[in-house]
């Protein structure tokens, strides 16, 4: 989808030529939307737009502001926590915006369909007054602002995962827990593979690089910095609790072995000496010079097991107090 409109502070008119939206009076904005290449190439053309940032938003390469002699050329993602059928079967989707701004015209490119740039757009088309009055460069920053708020709602949904994965190490040592903990660790590193390079971009705006950034739309940008600040910072939190999760569900798994190796010892060490016992008298010694005078005496039977319950008993008595058990 290819679309224009021309605004200001008498209102909003839409154009079906590029051409004629580019010289008319007011703010252009081309928004270039699941275009294919033949339409990017041709607003790129109609724009003056050097073919390497189509190139760029084709490839969705990592985010950057980049000025040019007439333009601003600024890259964003756009994140999305897409869900699978299973409990944490998920995935950082990432799909790059490329925004030009210039003297009084700003164009977007994103190759798939972007929810942020729909709202931004059914705003000026609806004639929002905190819009319309102030340039190209501040439609753009409304379009970085809606983007990085998209970052939060992912990082809270990030962080209700590692509350439940929390509950669940202290419930059970499943292996599936694991699974879970690697695959939101996994999920944390591409986040911050998307916010890391978005910061630097957002700054380069913030300290007014770009001439076509006027000085008072870079306390904006500068709010958007903070708040993509705010959003590294949560990110690395986020995999530091999940460290620490993943280092407790391997220590709980340790302890429980452990408490099954301990079970299983003391149970070795009681029957040791009854299989002794039971060693000594499975033997036949009957006829023999040196007979045995317990296998010839009726109570020898009974009296070889009360003995070894005996034993069993007062070894798992001593246990006991010991603590062993």
């Amino acid at each position: 989808m290819i679309a224009a409109v021309v605004y200001g502070p008498d209102g909003v008119t839409e154009y079906d030529d590029l051409a004629t939206a580019r010289d008319a009076t007011g703010t252009t904005w081309v928004r270039v939307s699941d275009a294919d290449p033949g339409e990017l190439d041709t607003v790129a053309e109609t724009f003056g737009i050097h073919s390497l940032v189509v190139e760029d938003v084709r490839n969705e390469v990592r985010a950057k502001t980049q000025p040019y002699d007439d333009y601003a050329f600024t890259l964003v993602k756009t994140v999305e926590l897409a869900r699978g059928d299973q409990s944490f079967e998920e995935e950082i989707l990432a799909e790059a915006v490329g925004i030009c701004v210039g003297e009084d015209w700003v164009v977007s490119l994103s190759v798939p369909p972007d929810d942020p740039v729909d709202r931004v757009w059914d705003a000026v088309r609806r004639g929002d007054s905190r819009i319309l009055d102030r340039g190209p460069d501040f439609t753009a920053y409304r379009i970085v602002d809606m983007i990085v708020d998209e970052y939060f709602t992912v990082l809270d949904d990030l962080e209700t995962d590692i509350e439940a994965i929390e509950e669940a190490v202290t419930e059970s040592t499943d292996i599936g827990t694991l699974e879970d903990i690697n695959a939101l660790r996994r999920d944390l590193l591409a986040f911050r593979k998307v916010a890391w390079p978005c910061r630097e971009a957002v700054g380069v705006l913030a300290r007014g690089g770009p001439t076509q950034v006027r000085d008072e739309t870079e306390k904006y940008y500068r709010d958007v910095y903070d708040h993509l600040v705010q959003v590294v910072d949560l990110t690395e939190t986020y995999r530091d609790l999940t460290t620490g999760t993943r280092d407790i569900y391997l220590n709980t798994l340790s302890q429980s072995t452990n408490e099954v190796m301990k079970v299983l010892t003391v149970i070795a060490t009681i029957f040791l000496p009854l299989t002794f016992v039971a060693g000594v008298y499975g033997m036949n010694f009957a006829g023999s010079p040196y007979n045995m005078p317990e296998l010839t005496w009726r109570y020898g039977y009974p009296a070889a097991l009360v003995a070894m319950g005996a034993i069993a008993g007062g070894m798992l008595v001593y246990f006991k107090r010991k603590e062993y058990l």
